[in-house]
């Protein structure tokens, strides 16, 4: 009688395709959304959380390679582009509200951005982090495309701030409610824009959960505190560094 094969060799065998990193992402996606909706949708069951905490686990388990995985991972990550982009329509179905609220949003991106930035490099300098871990820090509230390159381009090291990034957009997930309905801020428009100045595109998927309008604008905020991150880190860096 013919052995069965060992699940190794089987997985050996999975892993050379790159469909692979595809199929582990969408199932994995697939059950944290299964857990989100059993767990009627608690913000403590981020789905984001899960899913990353079960790739995790099955590619340490496996000794499966990062690079492996990301050949098929790649294909979710590009789509990355298309769908901040697709993010333009519902912003535009609420433009006349946006010109009306143009002035106190941008004094709301610039304090949230530069608090973000501030903070962050304070508190790590305040505990001894190496230059190279403060510059990783630093644009941690930007989308990650954004904030690995800015990374790079002061000295930070990419992979960390990836991790960084999805940690923050993790936490405002989680945290933003509480938050805001303790500040007492009702208005769905700020309470979106908020998340995504200080989440970016997990705060926005969590926005657009509560309703379109509060998606919208937490597209427009992340889209621009990505852009005037990427301007002001490089040039307040160097000023902070100074100081602390």
């Amino acid at each position: 009688m013919t052995a069965f094969p060992k699940l190794g060799a089987i997985w050996v065998y999975l892993a050379a395709s790159p469909l692979l990193g595809l199929t582990i992402t969408l199932i994995a996606y697939l059950l944290a959304q299964a857990v989100y909706a059993r767990a009627r949708f608690n913000p403590l069951a981020n789905p984001v959380l899960i899913a990353v905490a079960l790739i995790v686990v099955l590619l340490t388990i496996t000794h499966t390679p990062y690079p492996t995985y990301f050949e098929g991972a790649q294909f979710v990550h590009f789509l990355l582009g298309p769908a901040t982009v697709a993010l333009a329509l519902p912003l535009y179905r609420q433009w006349s509200k946006l010109r009306r609220a143009a002035v106190p949003l941008l004094v709301g991106l610039l304090a949230g951005s530069l608090t973000a930035i501030v903070s962050a490099v304070g508190i790590a300098a305040l505990f001894g982090a190496s230059h190279q871990t403060i510059a990783s820090l630093a644009p941690k509230s930007a989308t990650t495309p954004i904030a690995m390159a800015v990374a790079a381009e002061i000295g930070g090291i990419p992979s960390l701030t990836a991790v960084l990034v999805i940690s923050t957009g993790i936490f405002g997930a989680v945290c933003a409610r509480g938050i805001l309905n303790a500040l007492r801020v009702d208005e769905p428009a700020v309470r979106g824009f908020a998340l995504g100045v200080a989440s970016h595109g997990i705060g926005t998927a969590r926005a657009f959960q509560v309703s379109e309008e509060a998606g919208a604008f937490a597209g427009l905020g992340m889209g621009l505190n990505g852009v005037l991150t990427a301007f002001v880190v490089p040039i307040l860096l160097p000023v902070l560094s100074r100081w602390v």
